[in-house]
């Protein structure tokens, strides 16, 4: 009987405060020297008193409804108790059997099928600083400007069952925590961490037993770990082993997983409420109010892009970048749906395909977008060169106007029929046999007249137009 996998993740989600969960010191470590950002609390000197963060609570709050479900009324802090250099304290502040969140869903879809993976709670704590093991030396460095930074640990429940669902999985989440506008989402450091425990079984109706793989920062490493824990795990299985319950750690440049140490139980942390802050009440109009300040969530993107003719892969590709839905949802609300996705086709197939940087650089207002786009709809701009304003005219100073621009360019097409006919007589007096040609039915030579009337135009005259004039001419 083939080995059924099962797989819960465990997201750590650093919420964009300014400062910390528990102390008024600086929340974004990057770039920060070691030892920096730090308290007499992130240090847990005696008589420290730490201080609740409300700004957490308000971006909890936030996650509550990306995760399709509402905050807590009520929900508290315990002392969770290990021993490590990076926790000066001796314990970290969480929430155990309070969490601010209860319940959630995340809609994740693989090979074309929707599905629904619960989330069993998410929790407010703080994090622990960070240790440094220098090559060769029998010594370890303690980085402490982490600790104390506000994250919130989300749950899922063990209902992914492949490496393809783990990865969609994470990749939701990062999404939704974006849109949120819970986290600035930096994976590289570390803004979101994933733990992700594996399990295989024979019986559909029972789990084996789990490892946890800690701290990946990428989707592709949550979707490699998964693979390379069934694997081995089943491996293990067949040779008549047993899988022991541990902590393991990624190794990316081997692709592969290695033990680190044994998991510890709930029971091994001695949870006990903490004396110092105080249970978190919400109140029913705050919550409600809340709610309302949402923005849409990529759920909704979907679907309204989808309605309105935008591709689904285009749509993905769209959501990495939510300077781009901001830009299209703007452009759909002052101009038109039509607009909206010729400004989403034109993100992807031009801004997408030649920027590596694009966030950083895609700067053009919505209403640049939508008269960019009516000069295009009447004429004014063919395809090619409304792709040319549209790369170039990013950074330039938004006072200019789009045709003001493409004018002094020479991208602006001539339509007016009778500077174009004007042309086309001159151009059929030019070439009398390619002219007879076309009065003889030959229409390849209509192509050759119309580039001559492209030639003598500078690239101005509306191609269209000119071939009507030159068809109505000759025949």
């Amino acid at each position: 009987m083939k080995y059924i996998p099962t797989i819960g993740i465990e997201c750590h989600v650093q919420l964009k405060t300014k400062t910390k969960l528990f102390a008024a010191v600086a929340n974004d470590a990057r770039g920060a020297l070691p030892n920096t950002l730090v308290s007499h609390i992130c240090f847990g000197m005696p008589g420290a008193l730490p201080v609740l963060n409300e700004q957490a609570i308000t971006l909890a709050v936030r996650a509550a409804f990306a995760l399709k479900t509402k905050p807590e009324s009520f929900s508290k802090f315990d002392r969770k108790h290990y021993f490590y250099p990076d926790l000066p304290k001796g314990y970290q502040i969480s929430q155990f059997n309070h969490p601010i969140i209860a319940s959630g869903t995340v809609d994740i879809i693989v090979d074309g099928q929707p599905k629904t993976i619960g989330v069993t709670r998410a929790h407010l704590e703080e994090d622990a600083g960070k240790s440094t093991h220098p090559a060769g030396k029998d010594y370890s460095l303690v980085d402490l400007n982490r600790a104390g930074t506000p994250l919130l640990e989300i749950v899922s429940e063990p209902d992914i069952h492949s490496a393809a669902e783990a990865k969609a999985y994470a990749h939701e989440l990062y999404l939704l925590m974006k849109y949120a506008d819970v986290t600035d989402g930096d994976l590289y450091h570390g803004h979101m961490r994933f733990d992700v425990n594996v399990s295989v079984s024979k019986d559909p109706g029972s789990l084996g037993i789990r490892t946890e793989t800690k701290n990946l920062n990428s989707f592709r490493s949550v979707e490699k770990t998964v693979e390379y824990e069934i694997k081995r795990q089943t491996e293990v299985l067949e040779k008549g082993g047993k899988i022991t319950q541990e902590t393991r750690g990624w190794d990316d440049a081997k692709q592969k997983t290695f033990a680190q140490r044994t998991k510890e139980e709930a029971h091994d942390y001695r949870y006990f409420p903490d004396p110092d802050i105080p249970p978190v009440v919400l109140k029913d109009e705050d919550i409600a109010a809340a709610a309302k300040s949402m923005p849409k969530m990529p759920y909704d993107i979907r679907n309204e892009l989808q309605r309105i003719g935008v591709g689904i892969d285009r749509i993905e590709m769209l959501l990495e970048y939510p300077d781009f839905i901001t830009a299209i949802q703007g452009v759909w609300k002052i101009g038109n749906e039509q607009a909206a996705v010729f400004v989403a086709n034109l993100l992807v197939n031009v801004w997408l395909a030649q920027n590596e940087t694009v966030q950083k650089n895609f700067t053009m207002p919505v209403k640049s977008l939508i008269e960019l786009y009516e000069l295009s709809q009447s004429g004014h701009l063919n395809s090619t060169n409304a792709k040319l304003v549209f790369v170039e005219m990013q950074g330039q100073n938004p006072k200019i106007s789009v045709k003001e621009y493409a004018q002094s360019k020479g991208y602006i097409q001539v339509s007016d029929e009778g500077e174009i006919a004007k042309i086309v007589e001159q151009v059929i007096a030019d070439n009398p046999e390619a002219s007879e040609d076309v009065k003889n039915g030959e229409t390849k030579a209509i192509g050759f007249l119309v580039g001559q009337v492209m030639k003598a135009s500078k690239g101005q005259a509306n191609p269209e137009l000119a071939q009507k004039i030159i068809t109505e001419k000759l025949n």
